[in-house]
């Protein structure tokens, strides 16, 4: 049975892998059957500390998809700029804007202020920088169109998670 949680998280996953539906499958299977998904997971989730469902697993079964695809960074509270901006330009879905990239490493920023300030300038190229937030002390980062970056949020929320774009 489809419900509207179902739906908008499908509907995330999506958004963020538009060409890999594989990641929507591996977020639902995680919605609609937990107990299987932890236990045919359980490597990965080890990895995480998780060894069974609660209520953020079907966000972390997506987190793990995309990065997987090669369209989430997971980076560290306290990372280093050039190691954040190295780390996004890996993605699939990083715009081919080397001069950008170049001045995102060199800022001498704290995590938070650097994401803000990264996000203000991806922008400028149509990109937009989010991050999927797992209650961690790290930042799940995706990017995606400009154009969808305002339904990200909401349609985050509907499906009972949170996520918000940087530097609007």
């Amino acid at each position: 049975m489809t419900t509207p949680t179902r739906a908008a998280l499908a509907e995330v996953a999506t958004l963020l892998a538009p060409n890999a539906p594989q990641v929507a499958e591996r977020a639902l299977a995680a919605h609609d059957d937990p107990d299987a998904y932890v236990r045919d997971h359980a490597e990965r989730l080890d990895e995480r500390g998780i060894d069974e469902p609660f209520e953020l697993l079907p966000w972390i079964a997506l987190v793990d998809a995309l990065t997987d695809h090669g369209l989430l960074a997971e980076v560290d509270w306290k990372e280093a700029p050039d190691e954040i901006a190295g780390r996004l330009l890996a993605l699939r879905s990083a715009p081919a804007a080397d001069e950008l990239w170049k001045a995102l490493a060199e800022l001498d920023l704290p995590t938070y202020e650097f994401l803000e300030a990264a996000g203000k300038q991806l922008l400028t190229t149509g990109t937009a920088l989010a991050v999927l937030d797992i209650e961690s002390d790290c930042y799940p980062l995706v990017l995606l169109p400009a154009t969808h970056a305002a339904g990200l949020g909401t349609l985050a929320a509907e499906a009972g998670f949170t996520a918000a774009v940087y530097g609007r």
